[in-house]
């Protein structure tokens, strides 16, 4: 059973990461259609996503995606640059939950959390061109694409275009 509830959004609720989500976050990371979406290419053991829960430091916001109770992914900020007000987001939510609206209702909530409480200036996001709906997830909260790092990413034998999303505070429809 996930932790306590730290933000809701309309149909997801976002709560701390811990221990008891070792196993699933481990499956999540490990599946054959979430992997090559991710700048991981290497499986991770059950024993390596607790070391990595357990050292997770404070430069990031790691929160599990709940609907109706259940785990159904996980989002993130990190690279907080304090100065200049910036974060990246990233998001996973499981193959079988995909399609419900969950990662955009999630990265709403968070990016919310960014500029109203964290008071981020700007949130970046990088999406391979081969993920078309984690593209539209952002598109549909108001990200704009602000580049392409040509061929930047090797993913199941080819090279692939990272797109760069960003979004600025005062862009940000808060409704």
């Amino acid at each position: 059973m996930p932790g306590p509830v730290f933000l809701r959004g309309e149909d997801v609720t976002l709560h701390p990461q811990g221990e008891d989500d070792a196993q699933f976050l481990q499956r999540l990371i490990n599946h054959p259609d979430v992997w090559p979406s991710l700048a991981n290419a290497e499986p991770l053991s059950e024993a390596e996503e607790r070391e990595w829960l357990e050292d997770t430091d404070s430069d990031s916001v790691d929160l599990l995606v709940c609907a109706d109770g259940e785990r159904v992914g996980t989002i993130g900020l990190n690279g907080f640059n304090e100065t200049w007000g910036l974060a990246e987001v990233g998001y996973m939510i499981d193959p079988e939950a995909q399609g419900n609206g969950y990662a955009t209702d999630a990265a709403r909530r968070l990016v919310r959390y960014g500029f109203a409480d964290r008071r981020l200036h700007k949130i970046t996001a990088n999406v391979y061109e081969s993920n078309p709906a984690s593209q539209r997830v952002l598109e549909t909260i108001g990200f704009r694409q602000e580049g392409v790092l040509r061929e930047q990413a090797y993913v199941r034998g080819e090279y692939l275009d990272v797109i760069r999303y960003g979004l600025l505070a005062e862009e940000f429809d808060t409704e």
